[in-house]
């Protein structure tokens, strides 16, 4: 089989007019004119835009296939590149040859026929939604900033880490995990005093799904100087919300030698290579979600590319918000976490760009973040975006390890040997971050539903396909 040119790289200009070329893909359309002419739009994933075949009735199978063709049926067309007579693209094919590799079975009844549908519905046809304009756009954006990613830590001296996705402690405490077992649950063995038995299970001791490669990214973090984990992340969360995933993937860069303001730069530095990454090279598509979804996506991408973050202290913000004159839904008072509707105020009408709100009462965050000097604050910050709030999550680490027993629940203390040893060996300073991923490119594209972000999504009651 002749190898095919893509889509993208046609409709960029770099063939030259009169080229032989061969395209294969999906049909997204087909119109038939009464000069007995198929005019077939061609989409192979590579761009947002199809490329139009036009098909001479003169083809050997033009009556016995081409005439039957519909929208999802799978073809390779080969041809002359020639310049476009219709409007909105540039170039075309003549066909030469049409092969048919799929039929779709009924076209009647295809699941995303040529039509509009709702972003629900679509849910429910995970399995082909990637085939309509809004996911086969989302997956291309999805798949530059995950190459950002990457691209960005490796231009900086990071090693990948690969953390566990099967683990033994809970680094958040919140006690909402996946658990992994292989024993009988018909037949569950039981200690002496009626308890499950866990040391017969496949671990010899309790498992579960992790909720975050922090912890172990640190231990690599204080050997390699500077590290990211990027990997799928669960959460036993039973929350039906637009903004919550039971599994989705976290970006969790940590540096040695680093304090909150290191922090701080990296993630402001982060975002903002991200979001230039994307409007570079999915031009076409963040020109669909600006039309489509999110009006305003494009310009507020630029505003935080192009604006410094405010630095500001969590204390001041609350004085900020107690003052405003705004009528929240939830109170504001020191020593209470902020809601998304104080953190979009603050960055949206208060500041006008993003913010970096910086240390945290200790009560509530987590043991691992480093204690201030004043015995009442962590070096904990979040990065507050327009448009969506907290977007970035991250501390300078607990490196003292009095402190961080102090702060750690007595019963973690034996579990986490190994987390306290880094403390004992050689510590140092350090700081990371975890940015949510597929919030991340909600953000970006201006999408609502996190659902819509990820491509198999896995909530409460469904694990499906």
């Amino acid at each position: 089989m002749p190898r095919s040119t893509p889509v993208a790289h046609i409709l960029s200009g770099a063939l030259a007019i009169g080229s032989q070329v061969t395209v294969s893909g999906w049909l997204r359309s087909k119109r038939d004119s009464k000069a007995g002419i198929s005019f077939l739009a061609v989409h192979d994933g590579s761009a947002f835009d199809a490329l139009q075949a036009v098909v001479p009735s003169a083809l050997e199978n033009y009556q016995s296939e081409v005439l039957h063709l519909s929208t999802g049926c799978a073809v390779t067309v080969h041809g002359e590149l020639v310049a476009s007579q219709g409007k909105g693209q540039s170039v075309e094919i003549q066909a030469s040859a049409v092969e048919v590799h799929g039929w779709v079975e009924d076209p009647e009844s295809y699941p995303i026929a040529k039509k509009r549908h709702s972003f629900e519905y679509l849910r429910t046809q995970a399995h082909l939604r990637p085939r309509t304009n809004t996911f086969g756009a989302i997956t291309r954006v999805r798949a530059t900033l995950a190459n950002a990613i990457h691209n960005y830590f490796h231009q900086h001296g990071f090693c990948w880490v690969n953390t566990p996705i099967i683990t033994g402690s809970d680094c958040e405490g919140a006690g909402e995990l996946f658990r992994v077992s292989t024993l009988d649950f018909a037949n569950l063995p039981r200690t002496a005093d009626g308890a499950v038995d866990f040391g017969q299970d496949f671990f010899d001791g309790e498992a579960f799904l992790t909720v975050s490669g922090q912890l172990e990214v640190e231990s690599y973090c204080l050997a390699m100087s500077k590290v990211y984990t990027f990997g799928p992340t669960f959460r036993a969360e039973n929350s039906n919300t637009s903004r919550h995933l039971a599994e989705f993937w976290m970006v969790e860069p940590e540096v040695a030698f680093a304090d909150l303001q290191d922090n701080a730069d990296l993630a402001e530095d982060l975002l903002k290579h991200l979001l230039s990454r994307v409007l570079e090279e999915r031009e076409d598509d963040m020109a669909f979600f600006q039309q489509r979804i999110d009006s305003g996506v494009i310009e507020r991408l630029r505003g935080v590319i192009e604006q410094p973050f405010e630095r500001m202290e969590y204390g001041e913000a609350v004085r900020i918000l107690e003052n405003c004159g705004e009528s929240f839904e939830f109170p504001v008072a020191w020593g209470t976490d902020l809601a998304s509707e104080h953190e979009r105020y603050l960055a949206e009408k208060h500041v006008g760009r993003p913010v970096v709100l910086m240390n945290y009462p200790k009560d509530i965050k987590a043991f691992y973040m480093r204690l201030n000097d004043d015995g009442e604050t962590v070096a904990a910050m979040d990065v507050l975006a327009p448009g969506i709030g907290e977007i970035i999550g991250g501390s300078q680490r607990e490196e003292r390890l009095e402190v961080l027993d102090q702060r750690m629940d007595p019963a973690l203390r034996g579990e986490l040997w190994w987390y306290r040893d880094l403390r004992r060996y050689g510590t140092v300073p350090h700081a990371g971050f975890g940015l949510g991923f597929e919030r991340l490119l909600n953000y970006v594209t201006g999408m609502e539903n996190v659902r819509d972000a990820i491509p198999f999504p896995r909530t409460p009651g469904n694990a499906h396909f």
